[in-house]
Order: structure tokens, then C-alpha cells, then sequence
């Protein structure tokens, strides 16, 4: 692990296994840290907060443009560590160490350029201004999908306001967050903290531990919530970003061709496992069979196989636990009548790992299982609706709001949808593009607090309200009450 400047392994010298989803091979050993692993670690940020905090502005800028020049310099190696560990395509972890890169200096400049306020005062001789003060020791649990992404998200904001952050990566994919570490050593001892483990252990003991002032979380909605309830007991401030169920409307003007291809990214990117993903597809009767048929042939065309080949375009889903998961949605589905088009089965040629194939779904009941629980893997779920307007109530008709999807060229159209749907993000025609100038977060049980932008800075960091009067004169307070000057 990472601790207080230096790597570690957990006081008890417990350890835990890491898997390749794509062969089933265990492809590493890390430390599987303890309560006392994670009292160090908490110690030793608590310690390192109190000099971070004073660091100039431009200083910590420096410093966030040289982690991101480091992250730059082991571009291949992160993205191999990750191809094998979380078993997405090679290609796509080389895009994400490029958006990890860039979050760190996107956090350098806006952290540098950040200010506070002045207020008009109430009367002469004073002067109001507020100040942004960090919160002092940040946890950051991140999950398996985007290990370095979600960490960097979290990570680059929370030391730019002046926090110090206690990174707890997901039990899947630790490797590569461990291989980043060297990236963190241009900073002081205990400033950033590494600590690897389960998230019964390692992750519990983070969320109570009273030195950690924020947790900042990526994850279910079910485990968020039991954060928040931990949390609840000191009221330490949380950033929570949860699961998501995300419409994908496709009307009736829409270009097939296009919506289809979008629709397959939006869906298959990273064997369906992210938290954006389009998950349920509500497309226009009078277009729906020939969209749903040009979907399916895109769907069968998906090259599923070892993410470390160029041509493949889909790896596994994360591990065995997941694979039966999503199987099992899949049955649920059918079971309620949904009719299988393409996928539900491993794919021909391979008899290991934890593979499926691209999965769709078609005539789906809204209000089913489909359209109700996550299905965090490579399944598609199409509704057909009678037009825009329901197709929009049915997008609404969820406990969740993440993101939201809509094919068309009517603006009309555009700005219904947009003003109606409860959704973090509202992708037109080019779904889950992200910007770091841009909010990321949750709407409904989608989570708590924002990600990315001006406003991922200002979650790690509260305002203090100052009050000067320059002019010390004796005043009249009106104490005691029985000699009021009326």
C-alpha cells in the first residue's frame, strides 16, 4: 500500500488475490489492510493536511501538472495493468489515462484561478469577504470500471482545495491504482494515502473513522446509502455518485443508422458496466422494427474476446459473481416476456473467462425488471412507445437519475426532454461524452453533490464568512436588555 509517503504492506501482513476476468488467472497479490492499516493511514493525512493546506496556490498547481506529466510518462504500462486486472480494451484504458492526465491539470489551473468573494457590509467601517476552506481529510472509494478515471475525479479536486485524500480502490482492480503511486511521491508524506482491502474492512473502517472529514463515493445506491448513514453519526459531508438506469429515446425523425451505432456504444462500452450506460431503450412505434433490427445486427457484429487484442471491441464483465448477475436479469426478463434478439449466451471460442455476449432485448414491458433494476453488463432492454411524450414519462418513471439520452433533429423535441427528464447529464445525439468543465452527478437516488467542473471543486471545500470592523469604538450592544438606548 501507499502510507504516509512510503509503500507497506497491512500490519497483520494479510493479503488478497487479483483476478484477470478475461482468463480466471490470478495476475497479482496485494495487501488486504485492517482497521489499524487504515488508523495509520488517517493518521498520517490528518498530519500531512495541516502544512497542504498553507501550500500557495501556484504551488499546488506545480504540483498538479507534474503528477500529470508522470501519469503521462507511464501511459502504456497503466493501461496494460488495467487491461489485465479489469479486463476492458487495451484501447479504451489508453483513452483513460489520457482523461485521467487531463483531470489533474484541468484541477491545476481551475484550483489556482479559484476565488472567493466580497459582500457589500452593513454598515461603515467594515469589510465582508468569505474565504473557501478545505475539509480536511478526504476518503476517495472508487470503483472497479474506471479505476483511475473515478479516482482522478475525486483526487485532483479534493488536494487542489487543500485536502489530503486516502485513496480505497475497488477489491477488483487494485493494481494499477498501486502502480500510479509513484506519480504521488512529488507531494509531502501523507498527503495522498493508498490503502488496499475489501470494502467490509478496509472501506467501513475509512467511512467511521473520525479523521476522515468527507467521503467522497462511486458506487451502488445500496452501499451509498449505508455511507450515508455512517456518516450520519458525525454528519461528515459526502459526495456520492450511485447507480443509474438511463433512458435512450429514439424518435421518430431520428437518422436509424446513426442512433443505432450510437445506441450500441451507448450501451456495449466497457461490456455495459458503466454507471452512464444506456440501459433502457425507448424508441418510437413507427420506427421501432427497423431500428430494433439495424440494433441487433450491430449488436451480433461486437468483436467479444481478449481485450488485449486490437481488434476486439468488448471484454469480460468483472467476475464470476457479476457474470451470473446479469444472466440472471437476462432470465428474469424473458421470463416476463421480453423477447431475446441477439446474445444471452458466452460467446463461441470462449470457454474461459467471464464473457457474454452483447445482449438484446426487445419488447420489453415498462415497469419490469429490466426497466427497474441496473443491469450492469451487456444487456439491452427496448421499449416501444406510442410517441415522445410517453416515451418521456416513461424516462421520468424511475427512482434513479444519472443521465438521459435522446435521438432527434426536432428542437422541439430537444427541449422538452430536456426540461422535463431528472437526469445529471442530458446527452443529445452523442452519448456519454464527458467534459472536464462540465458537472457529473446524480438527480433522484443517483447520488448526492457533483463531479468535474467548477462544481467538483467546490464539493471539497465549505465557505467561511468573514466580518471586520476596522474601527474599534465602543458601540452600544443593548446588554443589559433593562437599559436599551429606546
Amino acid at each position: 500500500m501507499w502510507v504516509n509517503g512510503a509503500a507497506c504492506g497491512a500490519v497483520g501482513g494479510a493479503t488478497m488475490e487479483v483476478e484477470n476476468p478475461a482468463t480466471e488467472e490470478v495476475v497479482g497479490r496485494v495487501p488486504r489492510a485492517q482497521a489499524a492499516d487504515v488508523a495509520a493511514a488517517a493518521k498520517s493525512a490528518r498530519e500531512a493536511q495541516v502544512g497542504w493546506r498553507r501550500v500557495p496556490g501556484l504551488e499546488k498547481a506545480r504540483l498538479l501538472h507534474e503528477i500529470a506529466a508522470r501519469i503521462r510518462a507511464m501511459h502504456r504500462e497503466l493501461a496494460e495493468v488495467m487491461t489485465l486486472e479489469g479486463g476492458k480494451p487495451m484501447i479504451e484504458n489508453l483513452d483513460e489515462i489520457e482523461w485521467v492526465t487531463a483531470c489533474f491539470d484541468y484541477y491545476a489551473e481551475i484550483g489556482r484561478s479559484s476565488r472567493g468573494s466580497s459582500i457589500p457590509p452593513s454598515f461603515e467601517h467594515q469589510v465582508n469577504f468569505t474565504v473557501k476552506e478545505p475539509f480536511g481529510v478526504v476518503a476517495a472509494i472508487v470503483p472497479f470500471n474506471y479505476p483511475l478515471l473515478l479516482m482522478a475525479w475525486k483526487v485532483a479536486p479534493a488536494l487542489a482545495a487543500g485536502n489530503t485524500v486516502i485513496i480505497k480502490p475497488a477489491d477488483e482492480t487494485p493494481l494499477s491504482t498501486l502502480r500510479l503511486a509513484s506519480a504521488f511521491e512529488v507531494l509531502p508524506p501523507g498527503v495522498v494515502g493508498i490503502v488496499t482491502g475489501t470494502g467490509e474492512e478496509a472501506g467501513e473502517a475509512l467511512v467511521r473513522d473520525p479523521r476522515v472529514d468527507m467521503i467522497a463515493f462511486t458506487g451502488s445506491t445500496r452501499v451509498g446509502k449505508h455511507i450515508m448513514r455512517i456518516a450520519a453519526d458525525s454528519l461528515k459531508k459526502v459526495n456520492l455518485e450511485t447507480s443509474g438506469i438511463d433512458p435512450f429515446i429514439v424518435c421518430e425523425d431520428a437518422d436509424l443508422e446513426v442512433a443505432a451505432r450510437g445506441a450500441v456504444w451507448a450501451r456495449y462500452l466497457n461490456a455495459g458496466q458503466v454507471c452512464t450506460s444506456a440501459k433502457r431503450f425507448y424508441v418510437v412505434d413507427a420506427i421501432a422494427d427497423r431500428f430494433v433490427e439495424r440494433f441487433a445486427e450491430l449488436a451480433r457484429e461486437v468483436v467479444v474476446g481478449d481485450p488485449r487484442r486490437p481488434e476486439t471491441d468488448m471484454g469480460p464483465v468483472i467476475s464470476r459473481e457479476a457474470l451470473s448477475r446479469v444472466t440472471g436479469s437476462i432470465e428474469r426478463a424473458v421470463g416476463e416476456g421480453a423477447r431475446l434478439l441477439a446474445g444471452g449466451r458466452r460467446p463461441a471460442g470462449l470457454a474461459r473467462g467471464h464473457f457474454l455476449e452483447p445482449t438484446v432485448l426487445d419488447r420489453v414491458e415498462h415497469g419490469g425488471s429490466a426497466t427497474r433494476e441496473e443491469v450492469f453488463g451487456p444487456v439491452a432492454a427496448i421499449v416501444r412507445v406510442r410517441d415522445v411524450a410517453e416515451a418521456i414519462a416513461f424516462a421520468n418513471d424511475s427512482d434513479y437519475g444519472l443521465g438521459a439520452n435522446l435521438y432527434t433533429n426536432n428542437l422541439r423535441y430537444v427541449m422538452q426532454a430536456m426540461e422535463e427528464i431528472k437526469a445529471g447529464t442530458f446527452w443529445v445525439n452523442d452519448p456519454l461524452t464527458d467534459n472536464e468543465a462540465g458537472p457529473f452527478g446524480g438527480m433522484r437516488q443517483s447520488g448526492i453533490g457533483r463531479e468535474l467542473g467548477v462544481e467538483g471543486l467546490e464539493a471539497f471545500r465549505e465557505p467561511k464568512h468573514v466580518h471586520i470592523d476596522y474601527i474599534q469604538e465602543r458601540k452600544s450592544y443593548w446588554f443589559p436588555y433593562a437599559k436599551r438606548p429606546w
